[in-house]
């Protein structure tokens, strides 16, 4: 009975550093691009497998003019996507955030982060929205309410 016991402890410990080398060679996979003008083409189209420790994708879309953001100038979308860390992403999107206004006649930026391969496919912060996801629902809610009420 002890060596079935020791066994199966073996097995286990087998079975475990095996589970934990292939999570460690499964790398997230993320598209990738620099300063495209629109989310076509190359940011649809370039994917690149994280290094080692870059669990997120990161997706920027900034509005403006380049090379340098410049008042009067013409202004259009610009997006670029990367690996990231989870904890970079977040704090560098908390940051800028609040430069994130849709405003169409000013420059502005805007960052998101997702977990998982291929996640940042979509821009969902581009395109100029006159309200936010929860500025609807709150609106739909108080719709809701008030037809129940009345």
């Amino acid at each position: 009975m002890n060596k079935l016991l020791v066994a199966e402890v073996l097995f286990l410990i087998f079975f475990a550093t095996i589970v934990f080398k292939a999570s460690n060679v499964v790398s997230l996979e993320c598209y990738v691009c620099s300063n495209q003008t629109g989310n076509t083409e190359k940011c649809l189209n370039t994917i690149k497998t994280c290094d080692p420790g870059q669990d997120a994708c990161q997706t920027e879309i900034r509005w403006g003019s380049m090379p340098y953001f410049s008042e009067g100038a013409q202004k259009q979308y610009y997006v670029s996507k990367k690996c990231s860390t989870k904890h970079i992403c977040q704090k560098t999107r908390s940051h800028y955030m609040r430069y994130c206004t849709h405003i169409w006649y000013e420059d502005w930026n805007c960052f998101e982060c997702c977990q998982g391969d291929r996640c940042n496919y979509y821009v969902i912060s581009a395109g100029n929205k006159s309200f936010s996801y929860q500025q609807i629902l709150y609106l739909l809610v108080i719709l809701f309410l008030s037809k129940t009420i009345l």
